[in-house]
């Protein structure tokens, strides 16, 4: 074997993802075109919901693998901030009865359920965009009252699915250029 072989050889060996250097800088790529994934889907879900429910989608760049994915975060709980409570609201003031009560307005007091989710923000509501997207089913309140039902659009499947393809896109030209770079 000649000099030039054994130089092309540990290059090569170089550019193998077995190789710590190469799979961290393939990683950070991987985390690059995620983010611009995740960007464009979270544009497009703010024009479904309020209160920033945008925030809700998430990316995951995978340890083991080479890979991700975006998606809906699926909270367990109240972890972000909170908006503030929007006021109760009444009939002016001057349109009272004989006993100074107001008539009509929002007379029973908001239970804490209530308070809980109108101060909802941010990942918190990624329920809402869920909702949304594969719409909820019909409903009575003690039978007697039909509630009815958000029909779901799917909006996020395929739109993920379009900007995971560009994104695949964008990981090509950005790896080719990165074997480009460290081939030199």
């Amino acid at each position: 074997m000649d000099t030039i072989e054994l130089e092309n050889n540990v290059k090569l060996d170089q550019l193998l993802t077995t190789n710590p250097e190469m799979e961290k800088k393939v990683r950070n790529i991987i985390r690059q075109v995620m983010k611009g994934a995740q960007g464009a889907l979270m544009k497009s879900a703010e024009q479904y919901s309020t209160k920033q429910a945008y925030k809700a989608v998430r990316k995951a760049v995978y340890k083991k693998l080479l890979g991700g994915n975006v998606n809906i975060l699926q909270g367990r709980g109240r972890a972000g901030q909170r908006a503030p409570l929007p006021p109760v609201r009444h009939r002016l003031e001057t349109e009272t009865n004989r006993k100074g009560n107001h008539r009509g307005g929002n007379r029973m007091p908001r239970s804490r359920r209530t308070e809980d989710l109108l101060t909802y923000m941010g990942a918190d509501r990624g329920f809402i965009l869920r909702f949304i997207n594969s719409g909820t089913p019909g409903r009575s309140t003690n039978g007697i009252r039909y509630v009815g039902q958000i029909a779901g659009n799917n909006w996020f499947g395929p739109m993920a699915q379009r900007e995971l393809e560009h994104a695949t896109e964008q990981f090509d030209q950005l790896l080719d250029a990165l074997i480009a770079k460290e081939f030199k």
